[in-house]
């Protein structure tokens, strides 16, 4: 990541954002490269799309490609008023937007619940504009839902979890949780980032168990997952 950029807890207003551009950026390939599958609509009949953002995006995609029932996954930015960004304009904060992961799953192989669970176990949703060294609105945390079911599993799981954050001594949720119409387009990240910490497996990455489970506590020290397979060596 670029550290040193956008160092600022203050959301920019629409009149203050970049400009951007109206068309995509030019280098934004077709297929997921992990799993395959295309990361551009249309989806498969039946698939449903989540969006979520909790840090850098490189580890926040890594761990939803490998949830079973994830048809595709990528990156991009979200939430803000910048049309088409780049990376280095999001990273001054003066685009609104949050690095977000786009995931698309079969809600009959998975549910909205289970990927939600997968996003607060592995972030902290508790400090608002700020996962770790990294700080800045583009690494807030968010969650923009496109259907009702998805809108009941995000209430319901942040009203549960909260209740484990706050049984450990953690605050209050500070997560931004809107329907994906509300906060406007995904916006494709650029090429290199998509699938990152597959084409550099020792990237960096801040994601990874918590040690609070959504929505049934806190697991002892003893009975933590190996952290290998979702944080470098």
């Amino acid at each position: 990541m670029v550290f040193g950029f956008g160092r600022t807890a203050t959301m920019v207003t629409p009149q203050e954002a970049l400009p951007g551009r109206p068309e995509p950026l030019p280098d934004i390939p077709d297929t997921n490269v992990v799993l395959g599958t295309s990361m551009h609509p249309p989806f498969p009949e039946g698939s449903a799309t989540l969006y979520v953002a909790m840090g850098c995006f490189w580890g926040a995609e890594r761990i939803f490609w490998r949830l079973p029932g994830v048809i595709t996954t990528a990156v991009g930015y979200m939430g803000g008023y910048t049309p088409n960004p780049t990376y280095e304009e999001t990273c001054t904060g003066r685009t609104g937007h949050t690095e977000t992961a786009m995931v698309v799953y079969d809600p009959q192989q998975i549910s909205a619940g289970e990927v939600l669970k997968a996003f607060w176990e592995n972030h902290d949703p508790t400090t608002a504009n700020r996962q770790g060294n990294d700080v800045g609105t583009q690494y807030r945390s968010a969650i923009y839902w496109t259907t009702p079911e998805q809108e009941a599993a995000v209430a319901q799981t942040t009203k549960d979890f909260q209740k484990v954050l706050y049984d450990n001594g953690f605050g209050a949720i500070s997560t931004e949780e809107k329907p994906a119409s509300e906060v406007g387009p995904f916006y494709y990240a650029e090429g290199y980032h998509q699938q990152y910490l597959h084409k550099n497996p020792g990237g960096y990455c801040n994601h990874g168990f918590k040690g609070m489970t959504c929505p049934v506590g806190i697991v002892r020290q003893d009975q933590l997952p190996a952290q290998q397979d979702i944080l470098p060596g």
